[in-house]
């Protein structure tokens, strides 16, 4: 499987992904699932930026659906990133990430959203949308580095 990381971050690309992330996993290739990024040239110009030498694509969710079996069979080794939970939720929806592990990285303070970790907030839709994930065979966990500790989701949601 080539794709070693499934990553929801509001932030994408930034010096936790590429140092912390990056220097453990050695991506070739982040594959950026979202929307409105998918349609913008110049945002998509400084998320390149940050990637150092790997290469950047930008995929709606509906084309992300459609090449994610190109991208596992690829040897390319990709980190797959969302913004939200809800982008995440409708890649994976119909057991497409079945047996696969979603990281839930950045998600900070908002409206409408819980403390569950120092940086992670969701709200209860985001919830929702990881337990659906879940029982849809998906293995979700927090943990903002590769190093540190992986809290389960049945975890994060008791508390």
């Amino acid at each position: 499987m080539s794709i070693v990381l499934f990553r929801i971050d509001e932030r994408l690309i930034h010096g936790q992904v590429v140092i912390g992330w990056g220097h453990q996993l050695r991506p070739d290739r982040y594959a950026v699932v979202d929307d409105d990024l998918a349609d913008s040239a110049w945002e998509q110009d400084l998320y390149r930026l940050g990637a150092g030498t790997a290469d950047v694509v930008f995929a709606t969710t509906e084309d992300a659906r459609g090449r994610l079996s190109e991208w596992r069979d690829d040897p390319l080794r990709t980190i797959l990133l969302t913004r939200d939970v809800t982008t995440m939720g409708r890649l994976g929806a119909g057991g497409m990430l079945a047996g696969d592990r979603v990281n839930l990285g950045g998600l900070h303070h908002g409206p409408g959203r819980r403390e569950l970790l120092t940086y992670l907030h969701l709200t209860a839709e985001d919830e929702d949308h990881l337990v659906k994930l879940a029982a849809e065979g998906v293995e979700v966990s927090a943990h903002d580095l590769p190093d540190a500790h992986r809290v389960p989701l049945e975890t994060l949601l008791e508390g």
